[in-house]
């Protein structure tokens, strides 16, 4: 995913009603930004801390809040995406250029498909009659200011009931016959692993242990975060 204008980067003053931040720009001169993630962006905003951020101008003043935060500088120095609105396209791209071995784009890569009563992120194959689905998850909780930077980046950052049901349609997906993949898409470039936050949401480590032994297959990539370019660059292990 490529970025014409670059990225634009900033000092995050703020965030606030969870869609809006503050940024103040390199002259001085402070804006409003729409922030979308539904997230507690733990870890990613820092209170009390200014921190640099990167902001997209979606060149529209029609607009209320023209410019976007789209990744934030976390501690120990790294940077994490904080934009979930991209995830999709993000992993899509990656998927259609062959990059991840075990997502053959061959038969067809599709995007919001249905199965029953769920819809998935994307799909592989006739739209119609999809052999694969693929749910899709932004991670970004990595380790904090005080904590040791051991690389392992988490996910989800509160409590996800929406993710718990995902991991029981991924599971009821495997017992019709159809293939099942959840894909941790760590926008975080400090990361050498990933994991399920048991201690956030137990509930959700729980389902997606029992999600792997059921036959979900579970796959981690890490995202480079460049201000001209974000892109999936290798796999990650996945502590479970």
């Amino acid at each position: 995913m490529q970025f014409n204008p670059p990225l634009e980067r900033v000092t995050l003053l703020r965030r606030y009603k969870r869609f809006m931040a503050d940024v103040r720009r390199q002259d001085g001169s402070e804006i409003t930004v729409h922030c979308p993630n539904t997230g507690s962006m733990k870890n990613c905003v820092l209170p009390g801390m200014e921190q640099a951020a990167l902001i997209s101008d979606s060149g529209n003043p029609k607009r209320k809040y023209r410019h976007t935060l789209e990744a934030v500088q976390v501690a120990h120095g790294h940077w994490a995406g904080v934009n979930t609105a991209r995830t999709n396209a993000l992993v899509e791209e990656a998927v259609r250029a062959a990059l991840i071995p075990e997502l053959d784009p061959c038969s067809g890569v599709e995007r919001e498909v249905k199965c029953g009563d769920s819809r998935f992120d994307l799909a592989l194959g006739d739209r119609s009659d999809p052999h694969t689905f693929i749910e899709v998850k932004n991670v970004t909780l990595g380790p904090g200011p005080d904590d040791e930077d051991d690389g392992v980046i988490a996910f989800p950052d509160s409590v996800t009931e929406r993710g718990q049901k995902h991991l029981q349609t991924l599971m009821q997906v495997v017992e019709s016959g159809k293939r099942a993949v959840l894909l941790f898409c760590v926008q975080h470039t400090g990361a050498s692993a990933a994991r399920p936050a048991d201690e956030i949401d137990r509930r959700y480590g729980e389902l997606l242990r029992e999600a792997k032994q059921s036959g979900v297959e579970i796959i981690a990539w890490q995202v480079s975060l460049q201000p001209d370019e974000f892109v999936l660059v290798r796999d990650l292990p996945i502590l479970l």
